[in-house]
């Protein structure tokens, strides 16, 4: 029998399949291997699948799935955000910076005026410690070289956009401890 006008198949009203590219609202707990809560997100939070939004491990037991999937993935660093790299760590003299410098504080990139040499400009530098002389920076990213464990499930799917197709990433996206360096060689 076909379909006619206003007529649907059964088929129809399956809930959608997450496959590349489309869009997954989830919600999570992050936890280090030692249960330390790092990361909630009790409402649900959307991500693109197929392009920077989140880690490759956390895409591959997505794909397939559906509303409603629950997971609990046990990340090692190199699945994460890699293994902790003490050669981005160095000192800059506090006078290479113009105005305040505090703790915490970030720099897209080597922070204009820093005199070390051979450092990725596509890391996001955190100041660690910030001295009367000196300060430190920290190239790394904060979860490097900690093994994580993500409760997840997934709380809707939907299409992309041809937006967030283009850009590879859902437009309005909340930062999360989830969204994975730059691509680039260097891992942080």
């Amino acid at each position: 029998m076909s379909k006619g006008k206003g007529m649907h198949s059964l088929c129809d009203h399956r809930p959608m399949q997450i496959a590349s590219p489309c869009v997954v609202s989830l919600s999570w707990r992050l936890e280090d291997a030692h249960g330390q809560l790092i990361d909630e997100l009790v409402e649900p939070v959307e991500f693109f699948v197929g392009g920077d939004d989140l880690l490759a491990k956390v895409e591959d037991v997505l794909i397939g799935q559906q509303e409603g999937f629950e997971a609990t993935l046990h990340l090692e660093p190199e699945h994460a955000f890699g293994d902790y790299d003490p050669a981005l760590v160095f000192f800059e003299e506090r006078s290479a910076f113009s105005g305040h410098i505090e703790e915490g504080m970030q720099f897209d990139g080597v922070p204009e005026g820093a005199t070390t040499q051979g450092l990725p400009n596509e890391a996001v530098y955190t100041v660690t410690e910030a001295y009367d002389t000196h300060v430190v920076l920290d190239g790394n990213h904060p979860l490097a070289g900690i093994a994580l464990v993500l409760a997840l499930r997934v709380r809707g799917v939907r299409p992309a956009s041809d937006v967030e197709i283009e850009h590879r990433s859902v437009a309005q996206q909340t930062f999360t401890v989830l969204n994975p360096a730059p691509p680039s060689p260097q891992v942080h």
